[in-house]
C-alpha cells in the first residue's frame, strides 16, 4: 500500500534546487524521493533536538530543591 500524496508549491534557492536534482541524477532516484528523505531527516533531527517529556517533568519537579545548584553548575 502507498502512502497519500498531496501536491504542493514552493520556492528555494535556485542553488539548493540545483544540488538535490543533482543528487537525485547522481542516485537515479527522483526528486520527489530526495525531497521526502530530507523532509523526513529533518524532522527526525528536530525530534531528537527536543528533550522527552518525563525528562523535562522531573527536571521541574527538582528546580524547587536543586534549583540554586543548577545555578551554580551553569557559571
Amino acid at each position: 500500500m502507498t502512502a497519500a500524496r498531496e501536491k504542493f508549491a514552493t520556492q528555494v534557492d535556485k542553488d539548493l534546487l540545483a544540488a538535490i536534482r543533482k543528487i537525485a541524477k547522481d542516485e537515479g532516484r527522483q526528486l520527489q524521493a530526495v525531497v521526502e528523505d530530507a523532509l523526513r531527516a529533518h524532522i527526525e533531527e528536530r525530534d531528537k533536538a527536543r528533550p522527552r517529556r518525563h525528562v523535562m517533568d522531573a527536571y521541574r519537579s527538582s528546580l524547587p530543591r536543586y534549583g540554586g545548584l543548577y545555578e551554580k553548575l551553569a557559571k
